[in-house]
C-alpha cells in the first residue's frame, strides 16, 4: 500500500508594499499607507477563516482559491502520487515492434492490434473532456481539482502514446484515428461515453437539482468506474496478451505505464463519488445502475466479438468478456454496489500480475517499470 507524506502548507505574504508600489508606476499620487490599505480593503473584503468542514464536493460555498487547510486530504496525496510517475512514450524503444509488426504478426493479430490502438486513441480524448471540462469546474474544493487537472495532462499524454505507437509502426493515421467514425463495432462504445458526456457538459447544470445530480453521479460513476475502471483496464489485455509470447513488447510496456495512472484515476473517481453520495445523501436508483452495466456490456461484447472475430493464441472474445464481467464486480464492490454479474470469474489470471509488473526488466535495455517510490497501489 502506497504510504504518503503529508503535504506542507505555506503562508502567504504581506503584498501591501508591493501594491502601494504599483499604483506609484501607474500615476497614481498621493498614495499614503493608509489610502493603500482603504483600497485593499475596498476591493478584497475580509471574510472569515475557511473551516475545512464547510468544504464539500460539489456545492460548496467556501473559497474555491484557499487549498488548504484540507477537507480531502486523500485528493491531495493522489496529486503528490501522480507526480511520482512522470514517463513519456520516448522513453521506450519501439524498434522492435516495428519487427514484430512486420514479420511476425500474423493477419489476425494486426487487426487486434490496430483496432485497439484506434478505440484507444479516441477515448482517452474522451476522458480528458470528460475531466476538464464536464467534472473539474463543478468540484468546490481545491484540492480536488489540483489532482483532476494532473489527471487532464496524463490523458492528454496518453493520446500522445497511441499516436507515437501508431506513428512508429507506420500506420496510415488517417484510416486509424477515423476507425471509430466507420467501425460501428467501435463507435457504439465511444457513442456511448459521449452521450453521457454531453448530458453534463452543460452550463446550465444545476447540480442542487435532485434530477440533475443523479445524472451527474452517474455520468461521474460511468467514466470512473466503467470507462476507465473496466473498459481501459479490460482493454488494453489483448496487447498484454501479445506481450506474454513476446511480441510488440514496446507497446505493451507503454500500457503498462498508462495503465498504471488509469488506475489511480479510476480510484479517484470511485473515491469522488462515494463522497458525493456521502455528503448529498443521495444514491443512484438501483435500476440507473442496472443499466449502466447492461449498456456497458452489451458495447463491450460487440467490440470485442469485432476485434477478435478471429482468436488469436491464447486470447478469443469470450476471456475478453469474461474478464469484463469480472473487473466490473470489482469495481461495482468498490462503490459499495450490488455486482452486476453475480458468479463471473477471471479468464485472465494473469492480468493483474501483467498490469503491475515490476523490474523484470535488463536495465540497459529499457527503463524500469516500476517508476513508483511508494510500492504498488492498492485499490482499497
Amino acid at each position: 500500500m502506497l504510504n504518503w507524506d503529508n503535504p506542507l502548507s505555506s503562508t502567504s505574504p504581506d503584498n501591501t508594499g508591493a501594491m502601494q508600489t504599483h499604483l506609484q508606476m501607474d500615476g497614481i499620487d498621493n498614495v499614503t499607507a493608509d489610502s493603500t490599505a482603504d483600497l485593499i480593503t475596498d476591493t478584497n473584503p475580509p471574510s472569515l477563516p475557511i473551516n475545512p468542514d464547510d468544504k464539500r464536493v460539489i456545492n460548496g460555498m467556501t473559497d474555491i482559491n484557499q487549498l488548504a487547510p484540507f477537507k480531502y486530504p486523500w485528493a491531495w496525496n493522489y496529486f503528490l502520487n501522480a507526480n511520482k510517475n512522470h514517463w513519456t512514450p520516448l522513453d521506450i524503444n519501439m524498434a522492435q515492434d516495428v519487427h514484430d509488426y512486420r514479420h511476425k504478426l500474423t493477419l489476425e493479430e494486426r487487426h487486434v492490434y490496430e483496432n485497439v490502438l484506434a478505440y484507444l486513441t479516441t477515448s482517452d480524448i474522451l476522458a480528458m473532456r470528460n475531466i476538464g471540462l464536464a467534472v473539474m469546474e463543478k468540484m468546490s474544493a481545491p484540492e480536488l481539482q489540483i489532482y483532476q487537472a494532473r489527471q487532464v495532462y496524463e490523458e492528454a499524454l496518453h493520446t500522445w502514446t497511441y499516436q507515437h505507437c501508431i506513428e512508429s509502426i507506420g500506420l496510415d493515421q488517417g484510416e486509424i484515428y477515423n476507425r471509430y467514425r466507420v467501425v460501428p463495432e467501435i463507435n457504439q462504445k465511444i457513442k456511448l461515453a459521449n452521450d453521457r458526456l454531453n448530458s453534463v457538459l452543460r452550463s446550465d447544470i444545476d447540480l442542487r437539482d435532485p434530477d440533475e445530480l443523479d445524472n451527474f453521479i452517474i455520468s461521474y460513476m460511468f467514466f470512473a468506474a466503467v470507462f476507465e475502471g473496466c473498459w481501459f483496464y479490460n482493454g488494453f489485455s489483448p496487447i498484454f496478451a501479445l506481450q506474454r509470447r513476446g511480441l510488440m513488447k514496446g507497446t505493451a510496456e507503454q500500457l503498462q505505464y498508462i495503465m498504471r495512472d488509469e488506475v489511480m484515476h479510476a480510484s479517484f473517481g470511485i473515491r469522488v463519488v462515494k463522497q458525493i453520495m456521502h455528503e448529498e445523501k443521495v444514491k443512484p436508483s438501483a435500476s440507473c445502475v442496472r443499466t449502466m452495466w447492461e449498456e456497458a456490456d452489451a458495447a463491450e461484447s460487440i467490440y470485442a466479438n469485432y476485434v477478435l472475430k478471429d482468436p488469436i493464441l491464447g486470447y478469443s472474445a469470450e476471456t475478453h468478456i469474461g474478464q469484463f464481467r469480472f473487473i466490473a464486480n470489482r469495481r461495482a464492490q468498490q462503490l459499495g454496489m450490488e455486482v452486476p454479474f453475480p458468479g463471473a470469474e477471471a479468464t485472465l489470471p494473469w492480468l493483474d500480475e501483467q498490469a503491475n509488473l515490476r523490474k523484470e526488466k535488463n536495465f540497459f535495455e529499457t527503463r524500469v517499470t516500476e517508476y513508483q517510490t511508494g510500492g504498488a497501489l492498492n485499490w482499497d
